[in-house]
């Protein structure tokens, strides 16, 4: 039996998701859940197959909520079902970790679906999503690889670039040397290079120091 937990602060939501899934035999609505807490609190007791989450629920959002259970639940499926329209929330949900984003208009012919799809391994969004999501990857890998840093990286790789010491760009940013340390740590392997010398020849290339 796949053990499902719902979770929605509105009892006509999560009696809907109760009554789609009833008809199917090898499934069931364990669980429900009205706010983030209760969501988590049934997660860190219980074993579940998937978690239908929504995106505004009162106390911790599911945003917060869904993260947390990456956190402890890694392996846990969480398909979001919202109200809000795709372009508003299913980035950033998938960004963090969710299978699938459904909204809660196209739950009654989709829910079921998007749950199998996700328990085969797959994620599930609707084919306007997908293109979405294809071109914000084709926009993420034509990114220079420096806009990928933080803005405290970035100084660092500029400081870095420009010769200056390890001590010396501690004492000038206020920071540990164990902290500028990690910062170039980040660096490398965000920008996939080698060492400081990479660094510098990435910089001038690009002509980042003026």
């Amino acid at each position: 039996m796949i053990r499902v937990l719902v979770a929605d602060d509105h009892p006509v939501v999560r009696q809907g998701v109760k009554q789609v899934i009833s008809e199917e035999s090898d499934m069931a609505v364990l669980g429900e859940a009205r706010n983030g807490q209760e969501v988590l609190d049934l997660v860190h007791r219980e074993n579940w197959d998937i978690l239908v989450l929504d995106v505004t629920m009162p106390g911790k959002g599911g945003l917060e909520v869904l993260k947390e259970i990456k956190h402890m639940q890694p392996k846990l499926p969480v398909l979001i079902l919202s109200v809000h329209p795709e372009d508003q929330y299913a980035l950033r949900t998938l960004k963090a970790g969710a299978s699938g984003y459904l909204t809660k208009e196209s739950a009654p012919d989709q829910l079921v679906l998007a749950i199998r799809k996700i328990l085969q391994g797959g994620k599930y969004v609707s084919p306007t999503l997908a293109e979405k999501l294809a071109s914000h990857l084709r926009a993420e890998a034509q990114r220079p690889p420096h806009e990928v840093l933080s803005d405290r990286e970035y100084q660092v790789l500029l400081m870095v670039a420009s010769g200056k010491q390890t001590r010396a760009i501690a004492e000038e940013m206020s920071l540990s040397v164990k902290t500028i340390h990690t910062f170039r740590a980040r660096i490398l392997e965000k920008m996939g290079m080698r060492g400081n010398a990479d660094l510098a020849y990435y910089v001038f290339r690009n002509r980042l120091l003026v």
